[in-house]
């Protein structure tokens, strides 16, 4: 049994984009209310009392966009000083980074993950659901702020998406070559989008790989981080390229970690929710954390057979009802 020691915390379930493959136009977002999300407090006694004596040791902050947050520079900092803390991350589209990326950095933060679909403003704009204002120049510059405080690894994620950004992978590819930078693609995810996912909403990471390999080559390479990327390089380049195949290359056998929901809810897997939990409610009713760790425990037994593989199966829904940001991706 894969050794389950990640926790993907989400802050919050809203987000200033309204990304197609996260928060689709047709989706009615039923938000989490202030009062209703985990507060910083219960965030660190389960972190501290929960999922630290059960061996987790690596998390990622996420969303919704988690800049959103209000006090998340003083999370950070809580989170990271903690003594069983190993690896702190986030994940973020980068808007509000510019101001951000130095207190974060500050605050004991070193790994970052932007979410970077597309280098033509146009269509930035419009997979992120924009009708304003282009937003693509402020999160560049988001991108280079993190780039100059100095997290490492910086990796930028793109969802590669058929007829919108599929032409531009290997522009995305060419970011890593001088810079040390991680550039992943990502296969489109059938999650609150039936309206987008259809026979060919997303391209095998295969072909992507094979135009790579056509233009540059590919070598073999690695980078620090948790995540299901298989990773390559491109000759000479400084950076590297990944690809998340969770369509066409299923890694349930990887997986090492389970999400827990800005409404505090413990999912055991993106796409499958058998046996969640939820924590906030049985913290607020005064529930010893002990007993929470023992239905953790228990829950982390049943990891296993609670997995992705249950759409390839056929057994699990083939669509979804909450979008990405309502999990906690």
């Amino acid at each position: 049994m894969n050794l389950v020691d990640y926790l993907r915390i989400s802050l919050i379930d809203r987000c200033n984009f309204r990304c197609q493959y996260c928060m689709p136009a047709e989706a009615a977002l039923d938000y989490v209310l202030p009062p209703e999300l985990l507060t910083d407090a219960e965030i660190l006694t389960l972190v501290r009392e929960v999922f630290a004596p059960l061996g987790f040791r690596k998390f990622r902050l996420t969303g919704g966009e988690p800049l959103l947050r209000p006090g998340v520079v003083d999370l950070v900092r809580e989170l990271a000083t903690l003594p069983t803390t190993e690896d702190l991350a986030l994940t973020t589209n980068a808007f509000l980074l510019a101001d951000l990326a130095q207190p974060l950095y500050d605050a004991g933060l070193r790994r970052i993950n932007i979410s970077l679909d597309s280098l033509d403003a146009d269509t930035f704009d419009q997979i992120i659901g924009n009708r304003g204002r282009s937003r693509w120049a402020q999160t560049w510059a988001g991108i280079q702020a993190a780039h100059r405080v100095g997290f490492d690894p910086l990796k930028i994620n793109t969802v590669v998406i058929p007829g919108l950004n599929d032409g531009e992978v290997e522009g995305l590819a060419a970011l890593t070559l001088d810079r040390h930078w991680h550039v992943r693609f990502i296969e489109f995810m059938p999650i609150g989008n039936a309206a987008l996912f259809g026979d060919r909403a997303w391209i095998p990471s295969e072909e992507l790989r094979q135009r790579l390999r056509a233009r540059w080559g590919l070598e073999p390479a690695s980078v620090r981080g948790n995540g299901p990327a298989d990773v390559f390089q491109l000759p000479g380049a400084l950076g590297t390229v990944g690809f998340i195949s969770q369509m066409s290359e299923c890694f349930c056998d990887r997986c090492n970690r389970v999400r827990l929901a800005a409404d505090g809810w413990l999912r055991p897997c993106l796409l499958n929710e058998t046996g969640q939990i939820d924590l906030k409610t049985a913290l607020r009713q005064g529930q010893p954390t002990a007993e929470l760790r023992d239905r953790v425990r228990a829950l982390l037994t049943l990891k296993p057979e609670i997995n992705f593989k249950e759409r390839e199966r056929g057994t699990g829904d083939r669509t979804y009802s909450r979008t990405m940001s309502q999990i906690g991706g």
